[in-house]
């Protein structure tokens, strides 16, 4: 089980630089936009186009990193009125139940999104009509190693609460 849980590590990790290199490729798209623009009088849209489709990539595959370090916002506010016990509970348990159900509708509804757009050759509508396949697959890759984090969040909360009361009865 340690080895899958670092395997799953490895594979957010994997996903943030990805992001991070996204988020440089597209830094410098939009200045080269800017640049034929503003400098040379030519505008040209590809590298808007590019930028849209990697600032989609950058937010999916960055999710399941964040998950794990347990870096997203909370409503702190009343998460604090609990006990630590019950905090963890909700964090390490219910949360993670949820967000299955919700993310799991997510990456099989993008999957099925994903099939439909290989199969009928979709393309954007721009002058360009660049295949929207590959920035559609993202998303179920995304979501589904989001689904991995969450299994392997939900089973080290289980697995502490377990303990917690085996503890407990001693």
């Amino acid at each position: 089980m340690l080895a899958l849980d670092r395997a799953i590590e490895r594979a957010a990790n994997y996903g943030l630089l990805v992001s991070g290199v996204l988020i440089l490729v597209m830094s410098l798209l939009s200045t080269y936009g800017v640049a034929r623009r503003y400098l040379l009088n030519n505008p040209e849209p590809y590298s808007y186009e590019i930028s849209t489709s990697m600032l989609l990539a950058c937010v999916v595959l960055s999710i399941a990193y964040l998950q794990r370090q347990g870096q997203h916002l909370r409503a702190d506010f009343l998460f604090n009125l609990f006990s630590q016990g019950s905090q963890a509970i909700i964090t390490d348990i219910v949360g993670p139940i949820i967000a299955l159900f919700y993310i799991g509708i997510i990456a099989w509804q993008s999957w099925d999104a994903t099939l439909y757009s290989f199969l009928m050759h979709e393309t954007s509508q721009s002058s360009w009509e660049e295949p929207l396949f590959p920035t559609k697959l993202v998303v179920p890759i995304g979501m589904g190693l989001l689904c991995l984090v969450l299994l392997a969040q939900l089973s080290r909360g289980i697995t502490s609460l377990v303990q917690r009361i085996k503890k407990a009865r001693r």
